[in-house]
């Protein structure tokens, strides 16, 4: 569906209404749903101007404002592969990322660890985030009072939106800490809401994630993984599994996911990994349009030197063993003749082709095979957790690691998920802190401070509503 305004994004639309803090109600987030259609994925869209209180009257239209969510997390929340996205921002947050770019770009005061509680992309990442949330409770609250919907349509629907809630609200909490975990549209509560401790909100992302997963079909009807299923839910509560400390929860959590072996097996080629066709891959984002390449791919491949606005950093280049499959296959050097450079080469398209061959991936099962790697070491199951790393290890060409004791073997699990996931959604920066390993990494880097483990709460939000008070250290 065409957007009826044009370029301008109904987010920003729906602002200049005056919709700018956690509260809106359901009749505005179905018509954001409505206007922010695109062809996500195979499906009749319906007309922009069907009312608000038709949405739920037919599977066909129900499922296009779940496709719109999609579109959304694509394109304009911290998962895109855009500037905006983690991928970029954490990035250079971190140490995978040199920046290049202007100074007066939003990445510059993450590359210099400079963010303010009152920064135009801070305040992005916060309300984008919710807006979303508040979509996906929207969907959840139509759905259960429709008296159209086949129960099976209903079912499938309510338990997207609830991982989507979670998974979003998954990122929030680790990127500012306790926060508001929001499961409704009804802006009486939510304009005052209070922030949940970190152990509160993980309890409901998984009390989200284990309703979806029982909500959820074993696959994705369309055969694209475009549309999240059972397994992704486990992969998503797997990962939340090991962030929350709860190893045999995590390990259990991952092998749900790779017992699967129907579905899902490692690619031996690293540059298959990154088709749309991978069997790796759990959940992928279809590009906006068929022959569109990946928002990943436009931002990080560049042809000439020095690169215009990001490249690999120096660090992670030399973090690569040598023989290592991913960094002659997922990384390209860029020469002018005196200096080189590296972009990420995961996805190899930046162009519009005949057909999307590349789509955006957010779970893959490598990840779930280091989650269960380190629920095991951290458990004290060594053999087990050097077997799960050394599977990642051989696929990429190495040997099998050296590491004998727990703390080793944790070590070289932190080491591959650096090789293995950089450039994709933040892992980096999050491992880091989970590893308590941000000071000792990042310490030299211009502008770190220890309270940077933590983003700033918007300014302008805690003052549409002081119960977001107390501010994050630092800021």
């Amino acid at each position: 569906m065409k957007n009826i305004f044009d370029k301008r994004n109904p987010l920003v639309w729906l602002q200049k209404k005056g919709i700018h803090s956690l509260a809106f109600g359901l009749s505005a987030v179905l018509l954001l749903l409505l206007l922010s259609c695109e062809s996500f994925v195979e499906t009749d869209q319906p007309s922009s101007q069907l009312a608000t209180s038709g949405v739920f009257e037919s599977p066909t239209t129900a499922n296009a404002a779940m496709v719109a969510i999609y579109a959304q997390l694509r394109s304009s929340t911290l998962l895109t592969g855009s500037p905006l996205g983690l991928s970029n921002q954490l990035g250079h947050y971190a140490d995978e990322l040199t920046f290049y770019g202007d100074t007066e770009n939003s990445t510059f005061g993450f590359y210099t660890n400079s963010l303010l509680a009152s920064d135009d992309a801070v305040a992005g990442l916060w309300k984008s985030s919710y807006h979303v949330i508040y979509n996906t409770n929207a969907l959840i609250e139509g759905v259960a009072v429709s008296a159209d919907l086949p129960a099976a349509t209903a079912e499938q629907l309510t338990g997207e939106a609830l991982f989507v809630r979670a998974l979003v609200h998954f990122y929030l909490v680790n990127l500012y800490g306790s926060i508001p975990y929001i499961t409704t549209t009804d802006y009486r509560q939510n304009r005052v809401v209070n922030r949940m401790s970190v152990a509160n909100v993980y309890e409901s992302i998984i009390a989200d994630l284990k309703l979806a997963s029982s909500m959820l079909g074993e696959e994705d009807a369309s055969g694209e993984r475009v549309r999240p299923d059972r397994y992704a839910a486990q992969a998503l509560l797997a990962r939340t599994y090991l962030y929350a400390g709860l190893w045999s929860e995590a390990s259990n959590a991952a092998s749900a996911v790779l017992n699967n072996t129907n579905a899902y097996a490692l690619q031996d080629d690293p540059n298959a990994v990154f088709l749309n066709s991978s069997r790796s891959t759990i959940w992928q984002f279809s590009p906006a349009y068929s022959g569109n390449s990946t928002e990943e791919g436009g931002l990080f491949i560049f042809t000439g030197g020095p690169p215009p606005f990001t490249a690999l950093s120096d660090a992670l280049m030399a973090a690569f063993e040598p023989m290592d499959k991913r960094k002659d296959n997922w990384t390209n050097a860029i020469t002018d003749g005196t200096t080189t450079w590296y972009h990420a080469n995961k996805y190899k398209e930046n162009n519009s082709t005949a057909f999307s061959g590349e789509y955006s991936v957010i779970f893959r099962i490598e990840e779930q095979y280091l989650i269960r790697g380190e629920a095991r070491a951290r458990a004290g199951e060594l053999i087990g957790a050097k077997e799960d790393l050394n599977v990642i290890r051989n696929r990429a060409g190495l040997t099998a690691t050296p590491a004998v004791s727990q703390q080793q073997i944790l070590d070289a699990i932190l080491q591959e998920r650096r090789v293995e996931l950089f450039t994709e959604q933040g892992h980096r920066f999050f491992d880091l802190k989970r590893y308590e390993k941000l000071d000792e990494v990042l310490g030299g880097k211009i502008g770190w401070n220890p309270d940077d483990r933590l983003l700033p709460i918007p300014e302008a939000e805690i003052l549409l509503n002081p119960n977001l008070a107390p501010q994050n250290l630092g800021y």
